[in-house]
């Protein structure tokens, strides 16, 4: 099913989006979730022709391992081969193969190695033609500049796209969480993984920007690690994550919180807290006001120029038709951390799969309520709530009715 609706949307995005990044992605895309869905359903028969005779080798073709297989084959097909074909595009000269935020990246690399920090100044903003103001704004973290710096030091050519590096920091980041599970006896169920590779929402992201998914990558990696006790490299990947966008910071509070009540806030906190300050030095040292205007002011909606992340939600639709909706909005999202807050001060998360649900729900809870947002964030909290269930302690995946995840005979919706 997930692949026949996924076959859906990117043929309805090949041929009717306004963006032409996303009728590009979609016209490939659309091969790869056919052929998906042709597999899967090709084993879903073999699995029901096979389910009595768990232990043949013909069975194993059916199970959890060779879905996952076929999961990372669909990724590969539905994100990086459009990624590359794009990025090859862009390099011969296609203007319209990238969306606004690969070349804001690329361009806080190369601003970033020329002058000492990756922002410009409000004043330097306000001096540039009121068309290139709004690609003048970089609103991410310091962090976010090493993606561009591939492009800064060797020019265009496909593979310095920042989309490429977002991509081989993805793919790294999710193999070392499926290994560190798998050690764990806790290895994700097939659902996990696609719902941060396949799910189109996040492969359409990957090939035409990209930005967001290493940092869910990471964020996913932070609470394997932590659900299998590695807290110190836990901090280590959330803190990356965060260096590169201030969408982390909400999963780097849930972690110290966990951390601290089983005692591993010591192991976590020097990386989860270190790191993103640690990238800010630069940037302060040579105008820290540059910072504020680009990561604080400009998604407040107090930059001199609007964003474009204006999705229809009950946020951004208060702040348009309300008086004085922007201010309510950013109240109601106060209120909305105070009281996730109080909730996991009084009841603190001990295990990673419960902290990775209040990360899913409060930033849903944000999203919506944000006053400048866009559809595509819904990837994180979908991930986070999807990759709870991988994150349970094994005892705990194995009932009286089930077999264990990975039983070859097992297939799982």
């Amino acid at each position: 099913m997930l692949y026949a609706l996924s076959a859906g949307f990117a043929l309805i995005t090949a041929t009717n989006s306004t963006l032409l990044p996303h009728r590009a992605w979609g016209s490939i895309a659309v091969w790869a979730y056919t052929g998906a869905f042709v597999v899967a359903a090709l084993q879903f028969t073999g699995y029901l022709l096979t389910r009595r005779r768990a232990g043949s080798r013909v069975a194993a073709l059916f199970g959890n391992g060779s879905r996952a297989a076929v999961t990372w084959a669909v990724w590969a097909a539905a994100a990086l081969v459009p990624l590359v074909v794009q990025a090859m595009q862009r390099a011969d000269g296609r203007t319209d193969r990238a969306q606004e935020e690969v070349l804001v990246v690329e361009h806080m690399g190369e601003r970033l190695l020329n002058d000492g920090t990756p922002y410009l100044s409000r004043d330097t903003i306000a001096a540039l033609p009121e068309a290139d103001r709004l690609m003048g704004y970089s609103p991410y973290q310091p962090g976010m500049s090493i993606f561009g710096i591939p492009r800064a030091l060797f020019g265009d050519v496909w593979w310095t796209d920042s989309r490429v590096w977002f991509a081989v920091f993805t793919a790294l980041a999710l193999i070392a969480a499926v290994m560190v599970l798998r050690s764990a006896r806790t290895f994700p169920t097939v659902r996990a993984l696609q719902a941060v590779t396949v799910l189109p929402i996040c492969a359409l992201t990957l090939a035409t920007g990209g930005d967001d998914i290493p940092v869910l990558a990471f964020c996913l990696l932070a609470l394997a690690l932590a659900a299998t006790d590695r807290y110190g490299w836990a901090g280590v990947a959330v803190g990356a994550a965060a260096a590169c966008k201030l969408f982390a910071l909400p999963v780097v509070a849930v972690l110290a919180i966990l951390a601290m009540a089983v005692a591993r806030g010591g192991r976590l906190l020097p990386g989860a807290i270190g790191l993103p300050i640690l990238v800010l030095i630069p940037p302060f040292q040579v105008n820290q006001d540059g910072f504020l205007e680009n990561v604080i002011r400009f998604p407040l909606g107090h930059g001199l120029v609007t964003s474009p992340a204006q999705s229809p939600f009950p946020g951004y639709l208060i702040a348009q038709n309300v008086p004085h909706g922007r201010y309510l909005t950013l109240g109601l999202l106060a209120a909305v951390a105070v009281v996730i807050t109080v909730r996991m001060l009084w009841w603190p998360p001990r295990r990673a799969d419960t902290a990775a649900l209040i990360c899913g729900w409060g930033l849903l809870a944000a999203i919506l309520l944000m006053p400048t947002t866009r559809f595509g964030y819904l990837l994180y909290p979908v991930a986070f709530m999807v990759w709870a269930a991988a994150l349970r302690p094994a005892h705990r995946n194995h009932t009286a009715t089930s077999r264990p995840l990975d039983d070859a005979a097992l297939y799982r919706l």
